[in-house]
């Protein structure tokens, strides 16, 4: 059914617990699995020590849940590459997803910025609508 899936990580609660439905995916279908966490850049950032502040600050939280993905996976049995990248979320994961031929996308409903989302539509449902796979949205 699914060769290739791409898990979208932020580190949230929401995050982890689409991560679980991907390890489960990946086990009964024999599917590589993928995470990839972007690290979002400030639009108009006053000085490169906002960039490099920002870009520690997200590294942390990338390598605490990294490193709870790969606990979770070991425990099923199911290997995990991991790819960190700077850019903005949804175009960044589109072109991944695009690039490396991915079958599905699994995403948790809301992440880091549930106040944005609801406002404005958020990472989501611009996946949703956008991504050139299935995408499957864990509540």
């Amino acid at each position: 059914m699914f060769r290739k899936i791409l898990h979208g990580l932020d580190g949230s609660e929401n995050s982890m617990k689409a991560f679980k439905e991907a390890v489960g995916l990946a086990k009964s279908t024999g599917a590589e699995l993928h995470t990839i966490s972007v690290e979002e850049v400030p639009s108009y950032p006053g000085a490169i020590g906002e960039v490099i502040e920002e870009k520690a600050v997200a590294n942390g939280v990338f390598k605490e849940a990294i490193a709870k993905c790969k606990e979770i996976a070991s425990l099923e049995g199911v290997k995990t590459k991991h790819h960190i990248f700077m850019g903005h979320e949804t175009k960044t994961i589109n072109e991944f997803l695009k690039k490396e031929q991915f079958d599905l996308l699994v995403i948790g409903f809301m992440g880091h910025s549930a106040l944005y989302e609801r406002v404005m539509g958020g990472t989501c449902s611009s996946l949703v609508r956008l991504a050139p796979c299935s995408v499957l949205v864990v509540k």
